[in-house]
């Protein structure tokens, strides 16, 4: 695993962004985090402001000389920053393309400019759209379903265009649900896990889009940073300039999830046990089924995660329990 380097995290007080942030200095190396906190948030970083390895520039990556700065004397860019959710960039969705469009850009040029060695970047399973291939695989996709998914697609051609124009190495990580520890629990924009972890413990009865029959690949955090960590130190020069499914490579129902969460939670407050799980309308721009062949990531990078979706949510829930408890929810 890469060590003794100096890696700069954008978004890196965000949920991914942070864990990353904590494993690359646990590894030895000089952190730059790059956030402007407009979803990331400063007690996710907050143990390492004291570290001397890491070094926080609140910026906006939609503002070029931000980006410049930030990768000064950098060897590597995690480039996590984005607005995700899809519902959010049906509402507004000039905002999510200035950010992940051209505040991409923004970075691909100045990493360029600097000489970065390698810029590996959050891509998204939403580029998949309406491809109903199951598994699905890097090299078929369909057509996006939101505008979110038009600015993840986009990122990848942009990837592609500078790594044959400018010699530029990229790689591209397609995340498919990704939860766990850190995952916010707050806003209209939660994701599934931590809101439904909330509601149960607030003994409110979550609301589950659809019957909860549609399935996900979801993929605990751990097995993220593990992808994270071999595209920055493959040495596999067939690796570079692709993009990779970040998955765990099962999927379950939404109904199933549920059912794992109660069963965690219960186990600290048998109450949860009454709670009545609702169901509402479908969402727009939902795609009913995902799941991931990692073969690709396992045979050029070795990928070989650790956790499937039952020991993810059990270690997730143990965490949103203490954090509960200390009243940080």
């Amino acid at each position: 695993m890469i060590s003794k380097t100096k890696i700069l995290v954008t978004g890196g007080a965000g949920f991914i962004g942070s864990n990353l942030c904590e494993s690359l200095l646990t590894l030895d190396n000089q952190v730059v985090c790059l956030d402007n906190f407009s979803t990331g948030k400063m007690e996710n970083i907050e143990v390492l402001l004291s570290n001397p390895q890491f070094k926080l520039i609140t910026g906006d990556i939609r503002n070029l000389d931000n980006c410049r700065e930030a990768v000064i004397g950098v060897d590597y860019v995690l480039h996590e920053a984005a607005l995700g959710s899809v519902p959010r960039s049906i509402n507004d969705p000039i905002t999510s393309n200035e950010v992940n469009v051209s505040g991409f850009l923004n970075m691909l040029v100045a990493s360029r400019d600097a000489g970065i060695k390698r810029f590996v970047y959050a891509a998204s399973s939403s580029t998949y759209g309406d491809s109903e291939t199951l598994p699905k695989v890097e090299e078929i996709i369909g057509r996006p379903l939101s505008p979110y998914a038009i600015t993840k697609y986009v990122n990848e051609l942009y990837a592609d265009v500078f790594s044959r124009t400018y010699g530029m190495e990229c790689i591209g990580l397609r995340y498919f649900n990704v939860f766990g520890r850190k995952q916010n629990t707050q806003g209209a924009y939660a994701a599934v896990i931590p809101l439904f972890v909330k509601q149960f413990m607030e003994h409110v009865s979550p609301v589950i889009n659809g019957d909860g029959n549609y399935s996900r690949d979801f993929t605990y955090i751990d097995n993220v940073i593990q992808m994270n960590l071999l595209a920055l130190s493959t040495k596999n020069k067939e690796a570079v300039n692709q993009v990779y499914n970040t998955a765990y490579g099962d999927r379950a129902t939404i109904n199933l999830l549920v059912s794992y969460l109660k069963e965690f939670l219960t186990s600290y407050d048998p109450t949860i046990a009454q709670v009545q799980i609702l169901h509402g309308p479908t969402r727009k721009g939902d795609v009913p089924h995902s799941l991931a062949s990692i073969d690709k990531a396992k045979r050029l990078l070795g990928y070989n995660p650790q956790y499937c979706l039952k020991d993810g949510l059990r270690e997730a829930v143990a965490w949103y329990w203490t954090a509960h408890k200390l009243h940080e929810l």
